[in-house]
């Protein structure tokens, strides 16, 4: 003990039991704080090394954000190379038009519905039951939505109509309404009365 402090055995043994005690206490935290202080040192030399690797990383995202972003209208690229998802040039409104799309005082070109009693086949695309507790649906919609076809068969048009009533469950209240079927035309003319027209 009393070479770790720098003096003598016979100066050491003239020393009195309170001082020895409060020196090897103080020696005790000397020690400790030197320990504390190469964790501390060892701690710090990691986290300098995680802040460079941060910086790094947030340099490399930042990059790989602007080569994303990179399209023909940002960059030299040319229009063919931009995804799907790009946005293509706004073209100019022409003049005396407000916006897109029918002009105020323009009638639609819409075709009417035919009345039901001129309607040759009715497809009903009926829920059966509730898709939130399962319980069977009942009732009827008295104004289903509509879609017709007009077909050209080999001698007569056959028009199709196809409805879809949206029925409530009387229990939960929710409302249901099918899809339409895949295999149904989205226009008003079937394959047959198309290739009759063209």
């Amino acid at each position: 003990m009393w070479r770790d402090l720098g003096i003598t055995k016979r100066d050491w043994e003239q020393t009195s039991q309170a001082v020895r005690t409060v020196l090897v206490s103080l020696q005790q935290q000397v020690r400790l704080m030197g320990i504390r202080f190469t964790a501390y040192e060892q701690q710090l030399t990691a986290l300098r090394q995680q802040v460079a690797t941060v910086d790094d990383l947030t340099a490399e995202i930042a990059e790989l954000r602007e080569r994303l972003g990179q399209n023909s209208t940002n960059s030299s690229k040319p229009p063919s190379s931009d995804p799907p998802s790009c946005n293509a040039r706004p073209a100019s409104a022409p003049e005396g038009r407000t916006k897109r799309g029918g002009q105020p005082g323009h009638q639609g070109t819409a075709r009417s519905l035919r009345p039901v009693t001129e309607v040759d086949h009715i497809i009903e695309l009926r829920p059966t039951n509730c898709t939130g507790c399962g319980r069977r649906l009942r009732g009827d919609d008295p104004q289903p939505e509509r879609h017709q076809v007009a077909e050209v068969p080999p001698a007569k048009a056959a028009v199709t109509e196809y409805q879809r009533p949206t029925l409530c469950c009387q229990s939960c209240g929710t409302k249901h309404q099918l899809a339409w079927p895949a295999d149904m035309p989205t226009g008003s003319f079937g394959p047959r009365a198309q290739a009759l027209m063209a």
